[in-house]
């Protein structure tokens, strides 16, 4: 496995054919304007890199640019939600994963409010999988460079000018690059973003509050018996334990301040004395932030040549824990169809599906954390919503309900009249060569065909197909997308090959 600091590869030859494969394992760095790329991805956050590996499957020229020149030092736990998971077993790379993080149940996630995961959540992966930030980017970032794409850290874009052809991206230093499309996958404040000067609609920070990894001085029972006096009405206030005394300490902030300037360990204490009337004797920080509930979507996720993923397109605050999530999934979604668009099988309107199906997406999240961050409030409103939606979150479909929101296990993408499958991902099932999700690695559709009739013709270069009668679904036959998602249900040849030629464009003969 490759160092995320891995020299840079030579170019390939910008006259050879734009599909030919990058190589990786070359050592020598060299003036990138000698290169010829596919598409430039500004930010290797987790979403850049995602976004990089996806298009590299397709063997599609990737250079990816990240400002910061080493990754983040600080050591920030997210946690990967069931659908995140299970995009990571579609690619193989779970169990690189599952050696670092630690499995959580799927539960609590909404508001806070602790209620069991329902039975049978439709996944093989129903867990929160705990994992420190830097890792699942180091990760992330690995399988990309072992695919072949370039990352090259220092980089600041400072302008862009799309054309026809492509575009061109200025650097901080001067120098020029130049590919067919651009990604901003670079952050909530996205330069990319301003510089295509599209709107970003939302509201601004209202509450802020601090959120840290720090020791603590006093014994573990008396910052239990403080949490437990406190939590209960106030939601931003908590104290949680994950080593020997070590502790995730959240607490709200004073007021709304420059989020550019991180906070520091005395303004903790300083809040900490105000809301329990003890600083617990914090010490040793890991990390010091701050996050408000700024929520903001962006109008289009593309114009022309340049798109917008990840924190990029949208940002909220983070309860539930979805952001991550959220930016990875749209990498996922997009990163099949750019690459069909730049090796030139899309239909027509193919990546136009990718703010057709994401927006509505980044809508709902922002919705439920308003509305989580509502019932965060300590105000006696909010707080008799809090009270009845605990009640109510007894009752199985409703606790399913959110819970299948917050994971992103209950999309349904917008595929027309059909079965409720349709448009939904499909779970790892049990298959004739062991399961589902092994067979997806490659980035390609799948036919998943029960009756062993149906063929995908001339498009076997983009589609795989599995006969195979005793796989575990109840219906005939099902086209999926490389994204997991149902493209079709049935078992007329005719009617396939008709959504064949809708999602994977002309056959090949």
């Amino acid at each position: 496995m490759h160092s995320p600091h891995t020299a840079e590869p030579s170019p390939t030859d910008p006259n050879t054919d734009p599909n030919t494969d990058m190589d990786a394992d070359t050592d020598t760095a060299t003036d990138l304007d000698t290169a010829t790329f596919d598409v430039i991805i500004a930010g290797c956050g987790p979403t850049g890199a995602t976004l990089a590996a996806e298009l590299r499957l397709h063997d599609v020229r990737v250079l990816v640019l990240e400002k910061e020149t080493e990754p983040a030092s600080f050591v920030r736990i997210v946690g990967l939600h069931i659908r995140s998971v299970e995009l990571m077993a579609m690619r193989g790379l779970l169990d690189r994963v599952l050696e670092h993080g630690r499995k959580r149940p799927a539960a609590g996630f909404f508001a806070a409010i602790h209620k069991p995961a329902p039975e049978g959540l439709d996944s093989a992966h129903a867990y929160l999988l705990g994992i420190p930030q830097p890792v699942v980017v180091r990760l992330l970032e690995e399988h990309a460079i072992e695919l072949g794409a370039r990352v090259r850290r220092g980089c600041a874009v400072a302008g862009l000018e799309q054309d026809d052809e492509g575009v061109t991206v200025d650097l901080a230093d001067g120098e020029q690059v130049r590919a067919r499309y651009l990604v901003g996958c670079d952050g909530g404040r996205s330069t990319v973003r301003k510089l295509l000067g599209v709107g970003f609609p939302g509201e601004p920070s209202r509450t802020e509050t601090l959120m840290g990894e720090m020791q603590v001085g006093v014994p573990q029972e008396e910052v239990a018996a403080k949490v437990a006096e406190i939590g209960g009405t106030n939601q931003r206030f908590w104290l949680r334990p994950f080593g020997e005394k070590a502790y995730s300490v959240v607490v709200p902030a004073a007021g709304v301040g420059d989020r550019a300037e991180p906070p520091t360990l005395q303004d903790f204490r300083q809040q900490l004395r105000a809301i329990a009337g003890t600083d617990f004797g914090v010490h040793s920080p890991r990390w010091l932030s701050r996050f408000g509930d700024a929520t903001r979507l962006v109008e289009r996720y593309r114009v022309g040549r340049v798109l917008l993923a990840g924190d990029a397109a949208h940002i909220h605050p983070p309860v539930g824990g979805q952001g991550l999530n959220l930016g990875v999934q749209d990498a996922f979604n997009l990163g099949w169809k750019l690459a069909a668009q730049i090796r030139g099988w899309a239909p027509e309107t193919l990546l136009d599906t990718y703010q057709a199906e994401r927006h509505p997406v980044a809508e709902d999240v922002l919705d439920n954390t308003r509305a989580q961050m509502e019932l965060h409030s300590t105000e006696p409103g909010p707080q008799a919503l809090r009270r009845l939606l605990t009640e109510l979150m007894d009752f199985d479909e409703v606790n399913r309900h959110l819970i299948e929101k917050i994971t992103a296990i209950g999309i349904r993408y917008d595929f027309g009249e059909g079965p409720d499958l349709l448009g939904r991902r499909l779970r790892d099932i049990d298959v004739r060569q062991g399961h589902l999700f092994g067979l997806l690695h490659r980035g390609r559709g799948l036919l998943l065909d029960r009756t062993e009739r149906l063929t995908v013709g001339g498009w076997s270069d983009r589609v795989d197909h599995l006969s195979d009668p005793t796989a575990a679904l109840d219906v005939p036959c099902v086209l999926l997308r490389p994204d997991g998602h149902v493209a079709w249900i049935g078992d007329d040849q005719r009617d396939l090959d008709d959504h064949l030629a809708r999602w994977f464009g002309r056959p090949a003969n």
